[in-house]
């Protein structure tokens, strides 16, 4: 009698071929680090050296200095008190529970994760936006980015340029940047043909269409994006502090390893605090955005 095993159990690769392919795929993979690890690291020393430098300047300004500065650009693109006020109260109690340098130093390391994101989610969300081809290509990479296990991007990451600053960027803007480009990909493509045609009918260029019709009727959109992009960013603050990134991520993990229950939640409470700040300001700025756009229309 033939054997029915193929029945009750999946025919699989033998142990033996999948040790094989790992173990040929692992070591090409480590020979490719061992080569040109060191020029990759190169590449990234002007972000480094940038990084380094405006972490160092939140953390020596002085304290009252930066609370000022961040209140003027809350309430700058907010035009709320409220806000401002709650900015102000809720930065005066990080600082008073001790953790105003981890905050500063997450701060520091998010906005420059959501520059680069903003940098290189919109030009690739307004090619998506223009070309079918590129859509049908980079929508399954963002896929892939978006649902594969942010722990699985520190490995690559960390074989190729070792554990710092620089790889938690990385993991960071790759866990990150999909909402933006999404977003900007949706909102251009939302605008309407008659507006486009209308712009068309007085002259206008394919860019002066994009820079002055598609992304300011786009904007509100893309400032979703933004806002998810650092929502996300903030929520692999305690993941990339595994591969040493300081800042608040560093005492929750602690926390998590030695059963330090106040201070996880202290310092998980700072990255609400956070998250809920770049938050309302970004939408209360999308709305503004939306609410001038509309009077110009009807104007």
């Amino acid at each position: 009698m033939a054997d029915a095993s193929w029945l009750t159990e999946f025919p699989d690769m033998s142990r033996r071929d999948l040790l094989t392919i790992r173990k040929t795929l692992d070591g090409a993979y480590r020979d490719f680090s061992r080569e040109y690890g060191d020029t990759i690291e190169s590449l990234f020393d002007p972000l480094l050296n940038f990084l380094v430098w405006f972490e160092h300047l939140l953390i020596e300004t002085p304290w009252w200095i930066i609370l000022a500065a961040v209140t003027g650009i809350v309430f700058l693109a907010t035009r709320s008190w409220k806000l401002s006020v709650g900015v102000i109260i809720s930065m005066l109690l990080i600082g008073y529970f001790g953790m105003w340098e981890d905050t500063m130093r997450t701060l520091s390391i998010i906005t420059v994760c959501t520059l680069m994101s903003i940098i290189l989610g919109i030009p690739i969300g307004i090619l998506m936006s223009r070309s079918d081809r590129a859509q049908s290509i980079v929508t399954p990479l963002l896929d892939v980015m978006q649902t594969m296990p942010a722990f699985v991007y520190l490995i690559p990451v960390v074989m190729l340029l070792g554990i710092g600053k620089i790889p938690g960027v990385i993991a960071v803007v790759i866990y990150a940047i999909p909402p933006v480009i999404r977003l900007t990909n949706l909102g251009i493509r939302l605008v309407s043909k008659e507006t486009l045609e209308a712009a068309t009918a007085y002259g206008a260029t394919p860019t002066q269409r994009l820079f002055g019709v598609q992304l300011p009727l786009a904007m509100p959109t893309i400032m979703a994006g933004i806002n998810q992009t650092i929502m996300m960013a903030l929520a692999m603050v305690v993941i990339a502090s595994m591969i040493g990134v300081k800042g608040l991520g560093q005492p929750v993990l602690k926390s998590i390893t030695n059963q330090y229950f106040t201070l996880g939640l202290l310092n998980g409470l700072a990255i609400v605090a956070l998250a809920i700040m770049f938050d309302r300001v970004s939408q209360s700025y999308a709305k503004r955005s939306q609410r001038h756009l509309e009077g110009r229309e009807n104007g």
